[in-house]
């Protein structure tokens, strides 16, 4: 089973082009998935597996208290690696037929006020070649709503300043075209010409935009490191992730009346479903104004 598994992992990679933080998580879920037949179930040959046993694996990681989340996408791994095996003549039935996914309890994603982004924005000190690149990147992520893994994979010819936009490259290996406001143009134009040379060696040559002290591109630990210490020197004391200035984008876009389908595809969303999240973030702030606020409330 080990080596179908190999050839599903090759199919997503070549043919599917999927993102390789997706395909990790694929072969993370199946591999306990194959793991659970072979030393539970007994399972060796492939097309011995039943609905009944995938049941049953569910219900294993469910009694391992895992989120409804992590199961839907144990489901969605499964299932998708059941049906290259029927096309690949593999296997001769499809044991998830009629399996479905467990109902997702979607929790509303944490925003920033637009003051506090203000002080996080301001909270780099621009007194050396990180300050410049810190703000840049914060200023950045903000004006676009990009992924974090979006932003480091960004190269210098990416950022198109004097027309307004930057290309990045999302999940699926999709392009998108983000347009950038006047201020992250000025602050990144900045970095580009008096800071970033500062990072590099000079002894090769770095197509990434944002660098480490290395002179290497950065990564998803190393941005996360930079937040967590100027969240920290803003005094800001809200719980954030790497994709909080995100959700703050996406957020403030619709507080403000932009239209839903040009932040979905800003954010890069394949389904509008999961940009209509962010109406419920607005109205749930609404409902809190009016709490405050209102003499009768």
């Amino acid at each position: 089973m080990d080596n179908q598994l190999k050839d599903f992992i090759h199919f997503l990679l070549v043919e599917k082009g999927l993102a390789q933080n997706t395909i990790i998580s694929y072969e993370r879920d199946l591999k306990s998935y194959l793991r659970y037949l072979k030393d539970v179930e007994n399972i060796t040959n492939l097309n011995d597996i039943k609905r009944v046993q995938i049941i049953h694996f569910l219900g294993y990681l469910k009694d391992e208290n895992k989120s409804s989340k992590t199961l839907a996408r144990h489901t969605a791994s499964i299932r998708a690696f059941h049906q290259f095996l029927i096309r690949e003549k593999i296997m001769e039935h499809d044991p998830t037929v009629h399996i479905e996914s467990p109902q997702l309890e979607r929790s509303l994603p944490k925003v920033l006020s637009m003051q506090e982004v203000e002080t996080l924005l301001e909270s780099p000190k621009l007194n050396n070649h990180f300050g410049y690149r810190d703000k840049a990147m914060l200023e950045l992520l903000y004006a676009t709503g990009m992924r974090v893994s979006e932003l480091i994979g960004l190269n210098v010819g990416d950022v198109h300043l004097t027309m307004g936009f930057v290309r990045c490259i999302g999940k699926g290996n999709k392009e998108r075209i983000i347009p950038i406001g006047n201020t992250a143009s000025t602050i990144i134009q900045t970095y580009i010409e008096k800071a970033r040379y500062k990072f590099s060696s000079g002894k090769q040559r770095e197509e990434a935009l944002f660098l480490n002290h290395h002179g290497k591109r950065l990564t998803r630990q190393g941005f996360w490191k930079i937040l967590k210490k100027l969240v920290a020197e803003a005094g800001i004391e809200k719980e954030l992730t790497p994709h909080t200035l995100r959700h703050s984008f996406a957020t403030h876009l619709l507080e403000n009346g932009a239209d839903l389908r040009a932040v979905q595809e800003m954010l890069g969303h394949a389904d509008i479903s999961t940009t209509q999240i962010y109406t419920h973030v607005t109205k749930t702030r609404l409902k809190e104004v009016y709490t405050k606020f209102h003499p009768r409330a």
